[in-house]
């Protein structure tokens, strides 16, 4: 009988240690972000993150409801993914595969949707140097190196559209190695 008890006890006991390192090592949350009476405030989100909250390392606008966010974009999905070589002494030695999603106007994105075509050729050409100078050698999902990506994208949407394109989200990206 204590043999079967045994391991359902020492579960048992591991959950509760478990649990009790959890809360004895919670960290002490941050005093910039609590309100005047030292309340926590109530986001809705279990991990007190604000969904709406500005975020000045990513150049966010000002805050928005959900409702009204939603009404100022959509978003077109490119129907299939780019492909893009990385090529060294003439030969190819790995493939990028990147999923792309245009931020949109709501007026602009039937036009944009009719537009894919030219849009991916000029994406892919962006792609295509960002290889050939060594964007997607080494460390290739840095920040920096995504940022730049990211920057010809959307220099390039917006010459094509000169308003209403917000933004170009990288959704996907993965290398296979030959």
């Amino acid at each position: 009988m204590i043999k079967k008890l045994l391991p359902l006890v020492l579960i048992l006991a591991g959950a509760g240690a478990g649990v009790g390192a959890g809360i004895a090592l919670r960290p002490d949350p941050d005093p910039a972000n609590l309100p005047e009476d030292g309340a926590m405030a109530d986001t809705g989100d279990p991990c007190g993150i604000d969904p709406n909250a500005a975020s000045d390392d990513l150049g966010a606008g000002p805050e928005l409801a959900p409702a009204e966010a939603a009404a100022l974009s959509e978003f077109v999905k490119f129907p299939e993914q780019f492909v893009i070589p990385v090529v060294e002494d003439d030969k190819v030695t790995a493939l990028v595969v990147m999923r792309l999603t245009i931020e949109v106007a709501p007026e602009m994105k039937d036009i944009v949707t009719a537009r894919i075509p030219k849009l991916r050729d000029g994406f892919l050409r962006i792609m295509l140097d960002h290889a050939n100078i060594g964007g997607f050698d080494g460390q290739f999902t840095s920040n920096g190196s995504m940022e730049t990506l990211r920057r010809g994208f959307v220099d390039f949407a917006a010459a094509s559209f000169p308003a209403g394109i917000h933004d170009v989200l990288i959704l996907d990206i993965n290398r296979q190695d030959y």
